[in-house]
């Protein structure tokens, strides 16, 4: 898999486009977002990690839970 990113890290979103996933694979955003709360509540070098709230949202490649099929050209 591969992955980029665009945003910065404390602005208002970073962006990930992650390559390589398997189709129908389950994916929710609630267990994503259980795993950034999780690390918000670990140890950090400041306290930035618990003024930040992280949430993650997801706007494509997801229908009912599942990856998609990825489409080759």
């Amino acid at each position: 898999m591969r992955y980029l990113t665009a945003g910065e890290s404390h602005g208002k979103k970073l962006t990930t486009i992650i390559e390589g996933v398997p189709a129908r694979m389950p994916l929710v955003k609630e267990n994503i977002n259980e795993s950034l709360l999780r690390r918000q509540k670990g140890h950090g070098r400041g306290k930035r990690m618990q003024i930040e709230k992280d949430l993650v949202e997801i706007t494509s490649g997801i229908r009912h839970g599942y990856t998609l099929a990825r489409q080759l050209l």
